[in-house]
């Protein structure tokens, strides 16, 4: 059932949308900026900017401020391609995320603004107005979870999309920042994790999981053993285990020289999925995911340095394979 929701090539994803500026041209310091890249952020829209890129079709859900940063967000999901029918605009002291990074990794840079978060007033009733039917899973990313209501709101996503028959694909996607607390966070990433059919995270996401980075693979396994069907593990440069169907698989990475520190993550899901979708293996499906976060890191953006279709297939074409592990 998992794999057939996915191989529906139609995501609904749950979570936010921001602004990104980043200092042009690459290398340069936020402290020593004279002009702005600009590009839309955020994880859920990433990760659904890059499945359309690949040839699947997405619709986010999720609010932004009724401003200009707010309209150019819709904006740009319209110019990639995601459905923001279920996207809407309040009226408030809450803003739309913004995000200022550096296109380098020597002493990076990454400053977001969270405070009052628009995407945090999401609520049950956007989440109910969402016909399911019509998707063939449902992803998340942990911010989410992070305040109310957008916290009720997505455990109720999770019920109404269960019911609908859609598998539930869970990046953990931990920013300490965003939460009120540790305890907090560990609780509910678990709660969610423990709904899931397909968690990605990192090692240090399982391992605060887990109370401990030394137990971030038995948390893994666990979840493995007892309710998710596939668990990525992934370990930064050593690659990635994933369990699934009782066994694991170890694959490494696509060596590459990397401008910035960003964006892997979101691409590596977007590729990822878009691989099972297309029928790949689940080891395939792996490699492919790992091949978009190495271009993605390679260049300045994130949702503009995603990979389309063509692009991804001339990466693998011309690259050595992953690096052993």
């Amino acid at each position: 059932m998992i794999l057939e929701g996915i191989a529906k090539r139609n995501f609904l994803v749950i979570g936010r949308v921001g602004m990104d500026l980043s200092p042009d041209p690459p290398g340069t310091r936020t402290r020593d900026a004279e002009c702005m890249m600009v590009a839309m952020g955020g994880s859920s829209a990433n990760i659904a900017a890059g499945l359309v890129k690949l040839g699947c079709q997405s619709a986010l859900v999720t609010s932004v401020s009724d401003d200009a940063v707010g309209w150019y967000c819709e904006g740009q999901l319209d110019a990639y391609g995601v459905d923001r029918s279920y996207v809407s605009r309040i009226r408030g002291e809450e803003r739309t995320s913004l995000a200022v990074y550096e296109t380098r990794l020597e002493e990076h840079q990454s400053v977001i603004y969270r405070n009052n978060a628009a995407d945090f007033r999401m609520t049950i009733e956007d989440v109910e107005a969402v016909d399911y039917s019509a998707f063939g899973a449902l992803i998340t990313a942990g911010t989410v979870f992070a305040a109310e209501p957008s916290r009720s709101a997505t455990f109720r996503a999770f019920e109404l999309a269960k019911a609908a028959g859609l598998p539930i694909i869970f990046d953990v996607d931990y920013r300490p920042y965003s939460w009120p607390s540790p305890q907090i966070a560990a609780e509910v990433l678990s709660r969610a994790g423990a709904l899931s059919d397909i968690i990605v995270g990192n090692d240090e996401e399982f391992g605060f999981m887990a109370g401990d980075i030394a137990l971030g693979l038995d948390k893994a396994r666990e979840l493995a053993a007892s309710s998710a069907a596939v668990v990525v593990y992934k370990m930064g440069a050593e690659g990635a285990v994933t369990l699934a169907s009782g066994t694991e698989t170890r694959t490494g990475i696509f060596p590459t020289e990397a401008v910035k520190p960003t964006g892997a993550g979101d691409s590596f899901m977007a590729g990822f999925l878009a691989a099972l979708a297309d029928r790949h293996t689940m080891h395939d499906a792996v490699l492919r995911g790992s091949a978009c976060a190495s271009i993605v890191v390679a260049k300045p953006g994130c949702a503009p340095a995603m990979p389309n279709t063509a692009e991804l297939e001339a990466y693998l074409a011309s690259h050595p394979g992953p690096t052993d592990c």
